[in-house]
């Protein structure tokens, strides 16, 4: 498994913060705080939203070593001031430089705190760095050294240093919970409403709306402080550990005392890691499901004495993580029980902490969508400015009073610009959210949702993901100089010797109370071989004795009766030391002891290739390639295993791995069948049907991954696989690209054929290339990367660090990336991803933002179905909340014309009946069943979506023009009082009739903006939203038709006593409506679409594609190029 480690970029983004240095001006202080005073405070709460401002006005730059605010520029600005702490004389040269001396006998620590994680300052940097940047020049061999312990000095002084083991989730006051809340912008503007609306004599809907602003904060605040309970409660632990002072005594202590350096002190029966620990002695069974998402236990060993630096990421299988649950722990401590660590991290710098923080403090999208929202408030805002001159020049020349034309004009503002704007957008991943997590789906992060809606390329993991995890051995071959015997289909039909004791001893099985747990491949294996594992109990002195005193880990014993008959049975072998498992290596290996300790033997297994690359090449079959690839070619999963005696008598226990992992005897190949899942070759034709790519990134044989990429459907029957093979720069050749066909005898039949063009000649082809030329590829042929990346379909043999490199490089074609994975080795990559799935048991894991508890891939397409959902109903419901504004705004601006207004019930009625039931369950619909190969728009600020909004916005003027010109019209009408202005006038003729058409607008374009098909079940199925919109029909056309006296004496509403001029009102708003929804939506939006013309994408994988498909020289089949051969294919 990966390290969660803190030190990864995708889980600490504050590592490439820019700081500013800045000292306070007392002069620009005090001028700031009068200005405040005479601003009745709007400069300190401008001041709160920009802190930026906030310093600038009152400090100056300066050095940061003399600063005394920082300035920290991430994704947004902020401020934070210093904290000192007196700390005692320091010993060690390598902290001296790290602090500032005070007197002669102090040392003053300058540091300060952001988001949970201490930076301390650093002469030697010049900087501000991570407090974690003390202990990362620590090797292994140092951390043996601390197996003495610290002295309580030195723990006060790392303590003073580090800070206390704690994750700290802060946990608001409900007073500064409310402080903040209300100086949010929308409660600021809400406040200037009130007030407004207050002085205009709308005192029912002042009062409502406030009385609604106290119920949205009260609930606002109660959630926020439940999650921060709920957050803090599973992130804060504290419990007793036991740890080794430097006396040699034993002393159990709380864990918020533990400190980096720390000698821990592991039960046998294990505990809930309280922080990060490097396993010194022994070896320990954890469950990491609580981080990784890895249901597996994974068995920890000690760590190497390397010179080496030590790294959490790099020695993951030596490191415990803080939050895992160890399950037990043995042969580290005295009678053979419990085991020895030593701290690494403590508090936030932990794997738990890393989690914690991103769920605190997630990453901001690039995202264009919610910049476009806040771009048409702007908008908006310019609007309202224009309606304020409008109203300006109406009223003056009416001789208006000047308080009458200032709150006439400031109302206007309040009308325009829907400071809900922002927060209704968010409905709609709310409420996918629920959905989700109905399925089993859980998101730590809602803003992904609507990202979900754009993927347009899903990378998945083979072995988990797109197949089984458990594995069948399928038979095993022999293998020497001589070349490879008969296929052996079941291991006990082996004959004794090193083969069988390799498949019986190559792992990291181990017991739980009687019972084999591990890795589920190596646990097949074993089963094979019909050999039993035995642990030593108590102090293992007896066991040890049988092995010539060697410290003996476990005893594998052949089965009693041996199915093939040879004179000479198998022996017991006793395990004494593992090298476990590694991606980057690509194998792992054990030692083990004969009985009797008469000989010692290494024990390799790992993928052939890097098996073959260890062994004597005397010793690897001639057939060893061809071997390979007919076993890979049939989608089997190829292990190599290798052997070497060493000498029994020298330092087993301390032995270096790269010594033991050479000059190897080759023993044979292990064949294991692994089963493509039946749901995922359902819905990679889903994802292939809706135009979604589809890439397999896996740690595999390549031909391996391409026999189950055309299982699972990735490749078609009827496509090719070409091959690409990079070869870096050595001593001997330049670097080397060279594409090639899967079949070579197809090759040589086909390749005149295809040379011609095969991107345009009708040949639909697959890429397929394996890590190492993957590497090659992008640092030595640059240029030919994106088009790689364009028909790859298969990356075989990646490292960790590769699969996440592979997703960036995507992104930087402009593509929206997916990836599904097991949360383990995939941990990089979906961070890294836009959309990031792990398939996972936690609810929250620190491998990505989504994670889903089936343990297959068909939460993909339900995902990405739900984030078009979602992307469509929060377009739907920004462009309701637009037009609500908007249908408002020219409602006042003609009835002010006309010197009337609408009435304090009336703007009640439409701002909370009509249109807050109505935007509250628009985005109740649920997803279609379906995938749509045309992914919903993310950009509002697009010629389709303007040019929508400006007709409708006419047709809504057009209407409510139409309803004041046919009511003038009528014989019976009676023109309003004009020496008196707003609600005096009422009720009136003009504010009834565009009352009453405005109410059906507000009505009928509920249903024109949430036409989403095909990403959106049809209107029908929100049977909610359907009875809210029935209802709202069936009162307005009760208020047009007969209002009764009470009714129109509540609303003001003038009563006409014209049975047929009510109805041809009820006309005008059907054919209104008729207009918006099959003229405009229909045929407006494919006029404009038309007229804009198909533009060149802005995407460059779009760009590439048409680029490509003009290319003649496109693609080079069986040409060996070097960096000199440069494409003739470039885009900007």
């Amino acid at each position: 498994l990966p390290s969660p480690c803190p030190r990864d970029p995708f889980l600490s983004p504050d590592s490439h913060m820019d700081v500013q240095g800045y000292k306070w001006v007392h002069w620009r202080v005090w001028l700031c705080r009068l200005v405040a005073l005479l601003s009745l405070g709007a400069l300190l709460i401008l001041f709160h939203w920009r802190p930026r401002l906030g310093v600038l006005a009152r400090c100056r730059s300066c050095p940061l070593a003399l600063a005394e605010v920082l300035l920290l520029r991430d994704v947004s600005y902020s401020v934070v001031s210093f904290s000192f702490e007196m700390l005692g004389r320091q010993e060690e040269a390598e902290w001296r430089d790290t602090v500032q001396l005070h007197k002669e006998e102090k040392t003053l620590l300058h540091y300060y705190l952001f988001e949970g994680l201490r930076y301390v300052w650093l002469d030697r940097k010049g900087a501000f760095c991570p407090v974690s940047v003390l202990n990362e020049d620590w090797t292994c061999k140092d951390l043996y050294g601390f197996q003495k312990g610290l002295s309580p000095r030195e723990q006060s002084s790392r303590r003073s240093m580090f800070g206390v083991n704690l994750i700290d989730v802060p946990v608001k006051s409900y007073m500064r919970l409310l402080f903040e809340e209300v100086l949010n912008p929308f409660y600021i503007f809400q406040v200037f409403s009130i007030v407004l609306w207050t002085t205009d004599e709308y005192y029912f809907y002042a009062l409502c709306i406030f009385i609604i602003s106290i119920i949205s904060i009260s609930i606002s605040l109660y959630e926020t402080r439940k999650q921060s309970i709920t957050l803090r409660n599973m992130a804060q632990f504290i419990t007793n550990v036991t740890i080794r002072r430097e006396s040699g005594e034993e002393d159990c202590v709380n864990s918020v005392e533990l400190v980096p350096g720390d000698c821990l002190i592991i039960p046998q029966e294990g505990l809930l890691l309280p922080c990060d620990a490097a396993l010194l002695a022994g070896e320990c069974l954890v469950n990491e499901s609580m981080l990784t998402g890895e249901s597996v236990p994974v068995l920890k060993t000690p760590l190497p004495a390397a010179d080496r630096t030590y790294s959490s990421e790099t020695e993951h299988r030596h490191t415990l993580f803080c939050g895992t649950q160890i399950i037990q722990a043995k042969g580290g401590g005295p009678g053979g029980g419990g085991a020895v660590a030593v701290v690494t991290s403590t508090g936030f710098l932990t794997a738990k902490g890393a989690l914690v923080s991103s769920i605190m403090y997630p990453q901001q999208l690039n995202f264009s969508f919610q910049k476009d929202a806040m771009k048409f408030l702007l908008i908006l805002g310019s609007l309202a400015f224009c309606g304020t001159i409008y109203i300006f020049v109406i009223l003056f020349k009416a001789n208006v009073t000047w308080p009458e034309i200032i709150v006439r004009c400031l109302d206007i503002v309040t009308i325009a610009v829907p400071p809900a704007l922002p927060a209704a957008i968010t409905t709609g991943a709310i409420y996918a959210q629920s959905r989700l997590k109905k399925h089993g789906i859980f998101c730590i992060n809602p803003p992904r949702i609507n990202v979900g809606g754009k993927v347009s390329v899903f990378c998945f993991d083979k072995t988990g993901t797109l197949t089984e995890e458990g594995l069948d051995v399928w038979g095993v071959m022999e293998g020497g100089p001589a070349g490879f015997s008969e296929l052996v289909p079941d291991p006990r039909l082996l004959p004794p010797g090193h083969m069988q004791s390799a498949l019986a001893c190559c792992h990291t099985v181990t017991l739980l109370r009687g019972q084999p747990l591990g890795d589920p491949l190596e646990l097949k294996m074993v089963e094979s071989t019909g050999w039993t594992l035995q642990e030593p109990e108590g102090d293992g002195d007896v066991v040890n004795a049988e092995y010539g005193g060697h410290k003996v880990l476990a005893v594998m014993r052949p089965p009693t009766q041996q199915l093939f008959l040879h004179r000479n049975s198998s022996e017991a072998v006793a395990i004494v030391k593992r090298f476990p498992f590694s991606s980057a290596l690509q194998r792992m290996s054990v030692l083990t002891v004969a009985t009797g300790g008469r000989s010692a033997m290494v024990f390799v297994k790992g993928s052939p290739e890097m098996v073959a690359s260890l062994c004597r090449a005397d010793t690897v079959p001639p057939q060893f390639s061809s071997t390979l690839h007919t076993f890979s070619s049939e989608g089997l999963r190829v292990l190599a295993l290798a052997c070497k005696p060493v000498d029994v008598n020298s330092d087993l226990i301390n032995i270096e791995r790269a010594d033991a992992e050479k000059d190897l005897q080759f023993l044979g190949l292990l064949m294991m069948k692994n089963l493509v899942k039946p749901e995922s070759a359902k819905v990679i034709n889903v994802l292939r049907l809706a135009q979604i790519r589809n890439v397999m990134v896996t740690g595999d044989n390549i031909l391996t991954a391409v026999n189950v990429a055309k299982s699972c459907g990735m490749v078609g029957s009827d496509e090719k696989v070409i091959f690409v093979t990079a070869s870096p720069h050595t001593a001997q050749s330049l670097p080397t690209l060279r594409f090639s066909l899967e079949d070579e005898v197809a090759a040589q039949r086909s390749t005149d054929v295809m040379d011609q063009s095969l991107y345009q000649g009708g040949f639909d082809y697959h890429l397929a290339i394996n890590g190492k030329s993957f590497a090659a590829l992008c640092d030595h042929f640059p240029e030919y990367l994106p088009k790689v990346l364009m028909k790859a379909t298969v990356f075989a043999r990646m490292l960790p660090d590769q699969k996440a490199q592979l997703v960036k490089e995507l992104q930087k074609l402009n593509y929206r990336v997916g990836m599904c994975g097991d949360g383990a080795n995939d941990c990089g990559a979906l961070r890294a991803a836009d959309v990031g799935v792990s398939l996972s048991e936690a609810e929250a894991s620190v491998a990505s933002p989504f994670t889903s508890k089936t343990e297959n891939i068909s939460c993909v397409p339900l995902l990405i179905r739900e984030g078009r959902c979602s992307l469509v109903t929060s377009f739907s419901l920004f462009r309701y909340m637009a037009l609500y504004s908007l249908i408002q705004f020219c409602s006042v601006l003609i009835l002010n014309t006309v010197k009337t207004t609408l009435a304090d019930f009336q703007f009640l009625f439409c701002d909370l009946f009509l249109v807050t039931l109505l935007a509250l369950f628009m985005g109740k619909g649920g997803p279609s069943e379906e995938l749509y190969p045309r992914r919903p728009p993310a950009s509002l600020l697009s010629l389709p979506v303007f040019g929508s909004l400006f007709i409708q916005t006419c047709m809504i003027v057009l209407g409510q023009l139409s309803a004041v010109f046919i009511t003038k019209t009528q014989e019976w009408y009676i023109p309003l009082n004009s020496t008196v202005f707003g609600t005096e006038n009422l009720p009136n003729m003009e504010n009834a009739c565009v009352f009453n058409l405005s109410g059906y607008q507000y009505i009928f374009m509920a249903v024109v903006v949430t036409k989403s098909y095909p990403h959106k079940k049809p209107l029908y199925h929100n049977v909610i939203f359907l009875c809210i919109l029935l209802i709202h029909f069936a009162v307005m056309t009760w208020l047009v038709l007969y209002p009764g006296p009470f009714f129109s004496q509540v609303f003001k509403l003038y009563n006409f006593t014209d049975m047929n001029f009510k109805m041809l009102l009820c006309a005008v708003a059907a054919l209104n409506f008729l207009i918006c929804f099959l003229l405009i939506d229909l045929g407006a939006l494919n006029c404009l679409r038309l007229l804009r013309g198909k533009r060149p994408s802005k995407k460059q994988y779009k760009r590439l594609n048409v680029l490509l498909s003009d290319s003649t020289s496109w693609l080079p089949l069986n040409q060996t190029l070097t960096p000199r051969d440069h494409t003739v294919i470039h885009f900007s």
